[in-house]
């Protein structure tokens, strides 16, 4: 959540977020005027509270007649409290409902727009020109199939759409991606994390993905249990309710999960193979910094980003999200989009996303500076997610004979293997 003094000093800023976020302005005014009946029944409350702690002081000294008239002030005073009481009770509440509705203060150079008015940043790697090497590339599906990597019909089967098997070759793939991105992020000082994939409520809200997101997310009714969409959830949570010593930051944590996504609002998109899908491994990059050094973490998450697909050998391009297309919790996002041949245009592989005190003031995490407590900047950015990745391995790294060259990086952790070769013809 934002800081409330800040929407106090200045709402106009609050005001242009929202607009810029595409999200309804007049929730910053409804939320000022809870606030304002907050503060104002809060001071009702501890005045109409002292003035009856004095009255009892005077009861007990007070002759007889005194006494029947200030008992009577007191029983007023006793219903006055308890009306005043409510009232604040009632305007905290609905200040705290409003406030988390409201999304993180976009940051001033990110782009005003919706999904497509990005603004592309960078661009790495050579665009291969498969018609100049004699050979039409196949899609990662059928290039899944020829390696016995892919199993989508059993998947389907299984579990319905947007669920695959990776088999043989392809789990390999998998272990080896997710084996070479953690030996990359614990190289990079992050600390490895097995998180869990069923968290509480308070930890999903607390992320921000009880909003907006919402729709997106599985929820376990008997259970009162969400499945997570992404390991930043429960790296998000694991610090919940607590201070950290200044001197311990930057906390850096690489998690790998399995990520759980309805993808409700993807009706028709990608349903051919596995790169929208409601079940995927995910290697995560969160980080604890100052509030001063979010700026700075964050082109650091993104330089690791592109040290990853970079060492995947893939042609790629960085962008910096709109701010339609932030979700609730990001003040800026850069996404880095792997090129896939087969469909002629860049993808999003990673997502780094600066939340500066958004989530940590909604999960109460803290740092402690000297005599000072205040609340720290929380950071995520995707390393490696799985499914997406490997197609765009497989489309970018194919042979004319539906065989795969395997990139340096990831030969260690598949018995030194140069290509994946076909099984099937």
């Amino acid at each position: 959540m934002i800081d409330l003094r800040l929407l106090r000093e200045d709402p106009d800023r609050v005001r242009a977020s929202q607009r810029a976020r595409g999200e309804d302005v007049a929730l910053v005014d409804a939320l000022l005027s809870a606030d304002e009946r907050r503060r104002s029944s809060g001071v009702r409350f501890d005045e109409l509270r002292a003035e009856q702690k004095s009255l009892g002081k005077l009861i007990p000294k007070a002759s007889a007649d005194e006494k029947a008239e200030l008992l009577k002030q007191a029983s007023q005073l006793a219903a006055d409290v308890k009306v005043a009481d409510a009232e604040r009770d009632a305007a905290d509440a609905e200040t705290q409902e409003l406030v988390q509705k409201l999304g993180n203060l976009v940051h001033p150079d990110v782009p005003v727009g919706g999904e497509e008015d990005f603004v592309t940043l960078e661009t790495h790697g050579e665009i291969r020109d498969f018609g100049a090497e004699g050979f039409e590339p196949k899609d990662h599906l059928e290039l899944g199939q020829i390696l016995g990597a892919i199993d989508v019909e059993r998947g389907a089967k299984v579990s319905g759409s947007r669920f695959y098997f990776l088999t043989g070759v392809g789990a390999l793939l998998e272990l080896a991606l997710v084996n070479a991105a953690i030996a990359q992020a614990t190289a990079a000082g992050f600390t490895p994390m097995l998180t869990p994939a069923l968290v509480r409520p308070q930890s999903m809200a607390g992320t921000g993905f009880l909003g907006q997101a919402a729709q997106d997310v599985y929820h376990l009714d008997k259970d009162d249990l969400y499945l997570v969409g992404t390991s930043e959830v429960p790296l998000a949570a694991y610090h919940m309710d607590e201070i950290i010593d200044a001197d311990k930051l930057p906390l850096r944590y690489a998690g790998f999960s399995p990520c759980f996504r309805r993808e409700a609002g993807s009706h028709g998109k990608d349903t051919k193979g596995i790169f929208r899908v409601h079940q995927f491994d995910k290697v995560e990059m969160f980080s604890y910094v100052t509030p001063e050094d979010s700026a700075a973490e964050h082109q650091r998450l993104l330089a690791w980003e592109k040290q990853w697909l970079s060492s995947l050998e893939l042609p790629f391009r960085v962008i910096d999200v709109a701010s339609g297309d932030l979700g609730s919790s990001a003040a800026r996002k850069f996404d880095c989009e792997a090129w896939i041949p087969t469909q002629g245009k860049y993808r999003e592989l990673t997502s780094t996303s600066d939340c500066t005190e958004f989530q940590s003031r909604r999960l109460s995490i803290r740092v402690r500076e000297g005599k000072q407590v205040r609340p720290l900047a929380t950071l995520n950015g995707t390393l490696c997610a799985v499914p997406r990745t490997i197609v765009a391995i497989l489309e970018n790294h194919q042979q004319a004979d539906g065989s795969v060259y395997v990139p340096e990086v990831l030969r260690p952790y598949l018995g030194g293997r140069e290509i994946l070769e076909p099984v099937a013809k």
